[in-house]
Order: structure tokens, then sequence, then C-alpha cells
């Protein structure tokens, strides 16, 4: 009997769509096939098998060690993992002992910058069958899972600005390398400050169209390509899924993105702000809604004039408001991020909700009559784990929903309004996370102890680190 069998963890769908995935390995068109998990960083990682161990690989897993969980973004391992429970209190990660990935037969995609390479996302389990504890996409399920028994379905459209540069040198000499190793000589594509001019976005076409291709024949619901206000900024949106499907369509887009660009000489960044002369901040606004269980309406559109949203909307809103401090560290998980967050730069500098108000941190879009009527939250940034930024959405919501919040009134002028000011660092936001006790019953509090331990440590490395800032300000002076 398979460990999928004997753990009961795929429907009829699923075993339908791994006779699928089997039967496409036979005829030797796919050479290989790439087995990934999203860590807790939203970052892919895994093993690549030959297509004949693939077929095996499917209803048994893949192994690999569970210290990847103790991993922060330097890939250093923070917990001590060779201590009694491996620095977690779990007998089953003491030593870095293997874990299996599961794949998601429906997820197979031949990979079109590697025609011969199949690509599975999977969900990492312990041997006993349980889940691990800290994987973040079974997390999400279970936010949804939530969702779903308040008579709820959730549904996610993605708008994401990042950065494309020409690649001038990898820096792979041996002495560029670390953990983190040296980051490459890069050089614009446009000079930036032109928004949506047809100039500019021509001078982007070559790269655009690149992964245009790529994008679409992966079956990402790709709705536009643009240029932004930035130099070398971009940014593409895609057409809203249910359930995980955007989380799942984030994690793929991303790598891809690197991958592609790198192939053809060039380097795309999700880091929110590049430390390179007048490069803009990047964000990720997250469209969302809910529909209704059963009937599949929008739970958001009002039904009076002269209104924004439902009632139901309204409290998600109010739900989403009262919890952005501690969401913060989970939309904005990088020290880098909250560079982004400042008055007057069409970035959210306070909780505060606005009638299509760009200023504002969640803008509502639609109204009566409108069936697309959403909330677009633009707290993120394009290198948040989109598992955990769904997650804190859904249990940040359906706080407001079961409590029957308020959001208040629209802002006219958010950055003159006396709203809690968002977090100004990574470490206050983490704080905020700790308290917050509506996400750590959601989210479980182990969980979010785990995750503020990991970036309580890139913080304190961060703290040991001597600046460019620190040297210009006082190496004269004193």
């Amino acid at each position: 009997m398979s460990f999928v069998e004997r753990h009961g963890l795929w429907s009829d769908e699923q075993r339908a769509a791994a006779r699928e995935v089997a039967a496409r390995l036979a005829p030797g068109g796919v050479e290989v096939v790439r087995f990934s998990f999203p860590d807790q960083h939203g970052i892919l990682r895994g093993k690549t098998l030959t297509a004949g161990e693939a077929v095996k690989a499917l209803e048994n897993g893949v192994t690999f060690t569970t210290t990847l969980f103790a991993k922060d973004t330097s890939h250093k391992t923070v917990f001590p993992v060779f201590t009694p429970g491996g620095g977690f209190g779990l007998d089953e990660m003491q030593c870095g002992a293997d874990a299996l990935m599961i794949a998601e037969p429906a997820s197979f995609r031949v990979l079109p910058w590697a025609p011969k390479t199949g690509w599975l996302l999977c969900d990492p389990y312990f041997p006993n069958g349980k889940t691990v504890p800290f994987a973040t996409r079974p997390l999400c399920r279970r936010a949804l899972e939530r969702l779903a028994a308040s008579g709820f379905e959730y549904f996610a459209g993605l708008e994401i600005e990042f950065h494309v540069f020409k690649l001038l040198d990898p820096r792979m000499r041996p002495e560029d390398a670390g953990q983190p190793g040296e980051p490459p000589e890069v050089e614009l594509l446009t000079h930036g400050y032109q928004y949506l001019t047809e100039q500019r976005y021509d001078l982007i076409d070559p790269v655009a169209e690149l992964l245009r291709r790529d994008l679409v024949a992966l079956g990402l619901p790709l709705r536009s390509l643009e240029v932004e206000f930035g130099p070398s900024q971009i940014e593409f949106t895609f057409a809203a899924l249910p359930g995980l499907g955007s989380a799942d369509a984030m994690v793929l887009f991303r790598s891809a993105v690197k991958q592609i660009c790198r192939r053809h000489g060039y380097h795309a960044t999700f880091m929110c702000r590049p430390r390179i002369p007048s490069v803009m901040s990047s964000g990720w606004h997250l469209h969302q809604s809910l529909r209704r269980i059963p009937g599949g309406g929008n739970a958001f559109v009002p039904t009076e004039d002269g209104t924004s949203l439902s009632e139901t909307g309204r409290q998600f809103l109010a739900g989403l408001l009262a919890h952005a401090r501690a969401t913060a560290a989970l939309a904005t998980p990088t020290i880098n991020g909250y560079k982004r967050y400042r008055p007057y730069s069409l970035a959210p500098e306070r909780a505060i909700w606005g009638r299509d108000n760009r200023g504002a941190m969640v803008r509502v879009i639609g109204g009566p009559d409108d069936p697309g009527t959403r909330i677009e939250n633009r707290l993120g940034e394009p290198a948040a784990n989109p598992y955990l930024y769904f997650a804190s959405q859904i249990h940040s919501g359906l706080d407001g929903i079961r409590r029957r919040l308020d959001p208040g009134p629209s802002a006219d002028t958010p950055y003159e309004s006396q709203a809690a000011l968002l977090p100004r660092s990574l470490g206050e936001a983490l704080g905020a996370l700790r308290e917050d006790s509506a996400l750590r019953e959601g989210l479980g509090g182990g969980f979010v102890d785990y995750f503020c331990r990991l970036k309580e440590a890139e913080i304190a490395r961060f703290n040991l680190e001597v600046t460019e800032w620190e040297q210009r300000e006082y190496f004269e002076l004193f």
C-alpha cells in the first residue's frame, strides 16, 4: 500500500489526475520532474527526479531534510536541530530527520523554458502521515476550510510590481560566495518616470514577451503587462482564482520569472526596494472578495445605492483594519519592505480604507450591481509568502465578521488621518503579531512563535552589520 493510500491523502479527482501524470510521463517526452514545495518564506525548494522515478514517487513521496524549515532568508539554520526535538519540540524533526513531499497531481506542468522538465507542487508530510506544522500551504488550506464553515469561498486576484534588470556581472567568483553571496551587478532597462507610456513599454517589450509567452504556456491567468513608474519596474496582473489558486499561482509566477529572466541574461527581483539609485518601491496589491456557499454570489456587493460594500464586506474590511499592524509581519516579511510605508507615495502609511483611494491601505472598488466588487489590500510586498498573506486576510476578515466590526467612514485624505500607523519596522510588526489573539488562534500559537523566531534571527544579523549610512554619518564626524 502506498503512502498516499495508507494515510488517505488524495481524493478521487487527485487519484485520476495522478494517473494522467503517469500516462504523460510514459512516452518519454518529459525526462525529469521537479518536485517542489513552498517553504516558510514562499520560496520553492525540492528535488529533481528522472521520469521513471517520478512515477513511483507520485504516491510514495520524495524525501527531504526537515532542517529546511529551520532556515532564514540567508539559508542559515536558526534552530538547534541536533538537540532533543530538533529545536522545535518535535521528535519528527530531531537531528535533521526526513519528511516527504507529496505531490498535488493536478499541479503538473511541463516548464516551457525547460521543455523536457515537468513540475509538481507538493505538500510536506512526516513519515507518520502528519502534516508538517510549519508548512504554509496546508496552513492556508485550514484557513479556507474555516471560511467555508462560515459559508464563504475566498477569491483573490494578483497585482504585482517587480523589477527586471539587464545582468552585467553575476558575481560568481569564489570570493563572491557566502550566506548570502554577493548580489549581481545590473543595469536598467528603462529610466522610468514615464508611467504607462508606450515608449517605455516598448523598451521592456523583449523581456515582457519572453515572460508573457511562458507564463501563458504555464496556464497562469495573466491579464495585463504594464510599465510601472520606477526605472526598470514592471507590473503584471492576474485574473481572480478561488481558494488556493492565486497563492499557488504566485509562487509559480515568481519562480518562473526569475528562471526565465536569468536564462536570457536578465535579473528579476521581487525585493521591495532594491538599493539602486532612483529605483522605486514595489508593492503587491491583493484583490479579494468572498463568494457565498451555496449560490456563488459575491458577498461584498451592496444592495443599497450610495454604499460601497455589503454589511458582510464592511465587517470583513473592518477585520483587516483591526489586525493590520499584526498582518503586516506576514504581508511584508522583510526588513527592506518597511521602507515602502511612507506618506504621499501611493503606498499605505496607516490602517485606513478609502473608496477608490490609492493612498489608503485598503481600496474598495465596485458598488451596487457590480459583480466585481472587491477589496484591494495595498499592504503587501511582492516578496511575501502568499499562503501566509492569504491566511492573514481570512482570519482577520472572519474576526471582523464574527464581532460585527465597523470600518468607519471612507478616508478622503488618508495621510492626514488619525488612524493607527502601520509598523515602521519588521520588529515592530512581529511584536504586534505575537500579541494578536485572533491571528495566534487562527494560525496557531506555535506557528506564530516559530515564524517570529525566524524573522528575529534575520533582524539580529542585520543589526550586526555596519551599513554605508553609518559609515557616512559617523566616520568623519566623530
